[in-house]
């Protein structure tokens, strides 16, 4: 089956489907904690304002979380993934972390950490470091009290108004100190967030890694782990040898992954990935080989998810959800490729074709067929 794709010379290419589906282990157990940050699905059609007015397909929305589930994966709520901070608002997040704690409880065996931030202050309307502990509070006793766990997410109102490390230390002190159950920590790179540039009160990655380890160190009974997005293996390693016994390394890594779940044999990390909302058919069959300590068969699965996350994920690296509902639309998980804030319009019509082939060559494209139509209504629009 060939389909006409455009070329980054400005004209057009035939381009011949490779792909076989993977074939996904359904109750497979998996030899690490695997979390996937999980998108929404937008309402099209209730979406009247889109860059203003978000709009949640509720049902089509919690759908995509018991394909999760059935999976095998844990599910990282209402992440960046889901566009917090990009278009989805703290009044969306709450209705979108009660309905899937609610949702979660209908599944044996299911479960979920949600994203506690201070998205609803604006950082140009932080002036203290109460008002940013004062965000975090209202975030986190709504998780909490609705039975959920936290995920302490990275705060743009904090970066804009500490002024060293000892902001930061005095800041997660406190609410770390006052947290009704083990907490997950996130340290999100800049890459990812502009405004997050300098987090832990340097730019500096050694002084910064020194002030979260010392944070962590103080409260390493209420924290489970930290996930770390920095698309830096060798940073994440840096940090993982330094936890201290019983908190966990979380991937947040969507470049190097494979590697560092599959450890070097003295330590690994566990998952909590955007790019397994996307990939989590070859994830589920990769983490099963790795269970069956056939790390060649996991090698095998994964390598080629590698350069597709590296296209979903390329800079600028904070438009990547465009990529994971791109795949989300074409498997079927949703009949529309229309996004909060209209976020689908973020990435060029030559990069949805990239990710389109390497779907394919990596054999996640469920339903080659139907996938070749959608690919084909969208180059259509774009002229193709």
């Amino acid at each position: 089956m060939d389909i006409t794709l455009p070329a980054r010379n400005g004209g057009r290419e035939s381009y011949r489907m490779v792909g076989v589906p993977a074939q996904a282990r359904i109750g497979a157990s998996f030899p690490r904690i695997a979390y996937a940050a999980a998108h929404v699905v937008a309402d099209r059609v209730a979406m009247i304002d889109p860059w203003s007015r978000p709009a949640v397909d509720w049902e089509r929305t919690m759908a995509f979380r018991h394909h999760l589930w059935r999976l095998g994966f844990r599910i990282a709520e209402a992440m960046d993934t889901s566009q917090r901070g990009m278009g989805f608002d703290w009044s969306s997040a709450k209705e979108l972390i009660r309905r899937s704690i609610a949702e979660a409880r209908t599944v044996p065996g299911a479960d979920l950490a949600s994203g506690a931030g201070t998205d609803h202050l604006a950082p140009a309307m932080a002036r203290t470091l109460d008002d940013v502990v004062g965000a975090y509070e209202e975030q986190f006793s709504f998780v909490e009290g609705e039975g959920g766990k936290a995920i302490m997410m990275a705060s743009r109102a904090l970066a804009a108004v500490a002024r060293g490390p000892d902001d930061y230390a005095r800041v997660y002190d406190r609410i770390l100190g006052q947290a009704s159950g083990k907490v997950i920590l996130h340290w999100l790179g800049d890459m990812f967030d502009p405004a997050l540039k300098g987090y832990w009160g340097s730019e500096d990655f050694e002084a910064a890694l020194d002030t979260v380890v010392a944070i962590i160190e103080r409260h390493a009974g209420k924290v489970e782990g930290i996930k770390i997005s920095l698309l830096d293996a060798d940073k994440e390693i840096a940090l993982r040898d330094r936890l201290p016994e019983g908190v966990v390394m979380f991937t947040g890594d969507d470049f190097n992954y494979p590697e560092l779940i599959a450890g070097d044999g003295r330590k690994h990390s566990h998952a909590l990935l955007g790019i397994f909302d996307a990939i989590a058919p070859v994830a589920n069959a990769a983490l099963a080989k790795l269970a069956e300590g056939d790390r060649a068969g996991y090698d095998a699965l994964m390598a080629p998810t590698v350069p597709l996350s590296r296209k979903i994920f390329e800079a600028p690296t904070e438009y990547y959800k465009a990529g994971i509902v791109f795949m989300a639309w074409l498997n079927g998980h949703q009949d529309h490729f229309s996004m909060i804030g209209g976020m689908q319009s973020a990435r060029g019509i030559c990069h949805y074709a990239d990710v389109f082939r390497l779907a394919d060559q990596a054999g996640l494209l469920a339903d080659p067929d139907r996938a070749v139509a959608r690919m084909k209504g969208l180059c259509a629009v774009a002229g193709i």
